[in-house]
C-alpha cells in the first residue's frame, strides 16, 4: 500500500509496522536510549562540578549544555546502530528516530551558545527568552518537515519566490533566508569566542584590570567586524556597496552621534591613561561611589543609594576626585568644636588617642588632629585618620570617630559649646524717650 501523502521516511515505518524487524528496531532503540542515560548522568555530573564555581553566564549556559547529553549521546548511539543494522534489517524506526535526537541536542547546544553570548553581569539579555523561542518554532518546524517529506518542495517553493532589490538585484527568499542565517552564525560564533576571550583575559593575573578591559572590547570590536564583513562575503554581497554606507555613517557621527562617539572614545582613553580604574573612589559632580564597571558609553558608580551611570565624556571633559589615585588609603575625617576653657593640646591629644584602634583605622599612617580655627562659640578641630577598603563606604568610619569623640568629651568634662547669641532689653522708658538733637 502506497502513502503518498507522507514522506518515505513515515512511508518506510509504515510499511515495516508489525513485522518481526520492527520490534528488533525497537528493542536496539531502547538499548541504545538506556545506555545513553548513565553516560548522559556521568557526563553532566562532571560538566556541573566544572562550571560550579564559574560567573553566572556559565552556569546558566551549562545547564542547556547539560540537557543536551542525554539526546546528544543516544543519537550517536543509534546513529551508530543504524549503520550497523543496514546490512540485515530495515532501519526506518532508527532513521525516524535519528531526527529529534537530532534536532533536540542541536536545539539545547544553541541554547549553550546563546546564553553564553547573551547573558552576563549576572543578569539575562532581554533578547535571550524570545530568541530561543524563534530558535525552538524553527528547529521544530523543520524537523517536521523533513519527517513529512515536503522539506524539499518547501525549499524549492523559497527558491521559485523572487524579488529585486534596487531594481537590479533579482534574488531569492531563499538565499535571502540563508544570508540571515549565515549572518546570525557568524555574529554568534564571534560573540562567543569574543565572551571565551574575554573570560580568558579576565583570569590573567599579569594584566592590569584597565588594559584587559581594553584588550576584550578590541578583540570584540574586530571579530565582530570580519564576522559581519565574512557573512555578507558569503552571501554574495558586495561589500564595495559598503562605503556609501561608511560615508553616511560618518555623516551622522559628525552631526547626530557626536555625544555617543565622544563617550565611546573617552572610555579608551579612561581605560588606557588609568586616571580612573575599577574599585577606585570617585567623586564626579555630584556623585561618589566606587567604579564598579567602565562601560562603552558610561561608567557605573555604586555607592549607599544605588548605581548611578555617569557618561565617560564627564569623565574626561570635567574635574573628578580619586580618593584612590595614589594608592589604595582613603582619608576620612570629621570636625567637632570644643569649649574655649579647655585646653587646645589636650584636645589634640585626646582627639588622636580616641580614634585610634576603631574598626577599619589603619594604624599606619596614624591619626592626626589639628586645630583649624577659632569659631563664635568654640574653637573648631578636625581629626582625621586612613582606611584600606574605601569600597565599603567612609560614613561608617565618619559614626565610629563622632560616637568615640562625644565619649571622650563626656569623660574628660570637655563640652561642645551651643551658638552664643548676646541680647540686650532695653528701659520702657528709654525706648520711647525722644532722639537728642
Amino acid at each position: 500500500m502506497e502513502h503518498s501523502g507522507f514522506g518515505k521516511m513515515l512511508d518506510d515505518l509504515l510499511r515495516d509496522a508489525g513485522g518481526p524487524g520492527f520490534f528488533w528496531q525497537l528493542g536496539v532503540l531502547a538499548a541504545c536510549l538506556l545506555v545513553a542515560w548513565p553516560l548522559a548522568r556521568h557526563v553532566t555530573g562532571r560538566l556541573e562540578a566544572r562550571y560550579e564555581s564559574s560567573s553566572f553566564s556559565l552556569r546558566l549556559a551549562a545547564v542547556s549544555l547539560e540537557r543536551a547529553m542525554f539526546p546528544l549521546i543516544g543519537w550517536l548511539l543509534v546513529l551508530t546502530a543504524r549503520f550497523a543494522l543496514a546490512p540485515f534489517l530495515s532501519i526506518s524506526v532508527l532513521r525516524l528516530a535519528l531526527v529529534p535526537l537530532f534536532g533536540i541536542s542541536s536545539l539545547y547546544v544553541g541554547f549553550y551558545i546563546l546564553r553564553r553570548v547573551l547573558s552576563g553581569n549576572g543578569q539575562l539579555h532581554g533578547m535571550l527568552v524570545l530568541v530561543e523561542k524563534v530558535l525552538t518554532t524553527v528547529v521544530w518546524l523543520g524537523m517536521a518537515l523533513y519527517v513529512l517529506g515536503v522539506l524539499s518542495d518547501v525549499m524549492a517553493w523559497m527558491h521559485a519566490v523572487r524579488f529585486s532589490i534596487g531594481g537590479k538585484h533579482d534574488v531569492s527568499l531563499a538565499s535571502t533566508l540563508m544570508g540571515v542565517v549565515w549572518i546570525l552564525l557568524t555574529v554568534l560564533a564571534a560573540m562567543w569566542f569574543g565572551s571565551w576571550l574575554e573570560e580568558r583575559l579576565m583570569r590573567a593575573p599579569s594584566l592590569d584590570s584597565n588594559l584587559k578591559v581594553v584588550l576584550t572590547r578590541i578583540a570584540k570590536a574586530l571579530l565582530l567586524l570580519v564576522s559581519l564583513l565574512l557573512s555578507l562575503s558569503l552571501v554574495g554581497i558586495d561589500l564595495t556597496v559598503l562605503s556609501v554606507f561608511g560615508g553616511a555613517l560618518g555623516v551622522g557621527l559628525g552631526l547626530g552621534l557626536q555625544k555617543i562617539a565622544s563617550n565611546y572614545i573617552s572610555g579608551f582613553i579612561i581605560l588606557l591613561d588609568r586616571s580612573v580604574k575599577l574599585g577606585d573612589q570617585i567623586t564626579v559632580d555630584k556623585y561618589t561611589g566606587i567604579v564598579s564597571q567602565i562601560r562603552t558609553r558610561y561608567t557605573v558608580v555604586r555607592n549607599g543609594d544605588g548605581e548611578t551611570l555617569v557618561p565617560n565624556e564627564q569623565l574626561v571633559a570635567q574635574s573628578v576626585q580619586n580618593h584612590s589615585f595614589s594608592g589604595t588609603n582613603v582619608r576620612v575625617a570629621t570636625r567637632v568644636q570644643a569649649d574655649y576653657a579647655a585646653d587646645p593640646e589636650t584636645v589634640i591629644t585626646l582627639l588622636q588617642d580616641c580614634v585610634r584602634g576603631l574598626p577599619r583605622v589603619l594604624p599606619e599612617p596614624a591619626p592626626a588632629a589639628f586645630l583649624v580655627m577659632f569659631a563664635d562659640s568654640g574653637i573648631e578641630y578636625e581629626v582625621a585618620v586612613n582606611i584600606a577598603d574605601p569600597q565599603n563606604g567612609k560614613l561608617g568610619v565618619q559614626s565610629a570617630m563622632n560616637r568615640a569623640i562625644w565619649r571622650t568629651f563626656r569623660e574628660h568634662g570637655i563640652s561642645i559649646p551651643y551658638p552664643q547669641r548676646e541680647m540686650r532689653v532695653l528701659a520702657a522708658d528709654a525706648a520711647s524717650a525722644p532722639p537728642l538733637a
